[in-house]
């Protein structure tokens, strides 16, 4: 049986490139939606679970399916041993042969070098942004001049704190956020 591994980071991502590659190879496909660095992977624990030897594990590319180059070897091996075929689907890449173990395990430490650089520009370009003075983060759901009118109503003692929140359409603990911030725990 060919059982098609595929993961997105976030609910908001779209899994259907993957998916549309996965799906005329497999007998079954499963999903997951988050990060790879998550502490427990439970579709990808279900999926190593279930394999036995004969059948193949597919996935569409080393870093939706690994954490890291040793994650990946690590796994790749344990497949290996247990009799399952694996193969990825942008690599084309027999892991069964040592040649094919040999380039598995550059594309691994490839695509971890990708990601840790990503990860590594990003934080770099976050920092820059906040050189220049970019707020980053959520806007603020109240300006300071609306905190200071719900402090008003509140502390005139004719409004509750649900009552006030609901007048500025935020939750309550959002307004008891923005009080505490401005330096008005009421």
């Amino acid at each position: 049986m060919k059982i098609g591994y595929l993961r997105v980071s976030t609910e908001e991502q779209n899994p259907y490139r993957q998916l549309d590659s996965l799906t005329p190879l497999c007998d079954r496909v499963y999903v997951e939606k988050l990060s790879a660095v998550a502490a427990r992977r439970p579709v990808f624990d279900a999926v190593m679970d279930m394999l036995k030897p004969g059948d193949t594990l597919v996935v569409w590319d080393l870093d939706r399916a690994f954490r890291s180059t040793v994650d990946a070897i690590l796994q790749e091996e344990r497949l290996r041993t247990a009799g399952i075929r694996f193969e990825v689907f942008s690599l084309r890449v027999n892991t069964a042969e040592p040649a094919g173990e040999f380039a598995y395990s550059v594309m691994a430490a490839a695509a971890q070098y990708e990601r840790r650089m990503i990860s590594k520009r990003t934080k770099e370009g976050l920092e820059a942004a906040v050189k220049r003075g970019v707020k980053l983060g959520r806007k603020r759901k109240l300006s300071d001049k609306q905190v200071r009118q719900a402090r008003e109503k509140l502390q005139s003692g004719g409004w509750t704190r649900s009552e006030v929140a609901a007048l500025f359409g935020v939750h309550p603990r959002t307004l008891a956020r923005a009080l505490s911030l401005l330096g008005s725990d009421m």
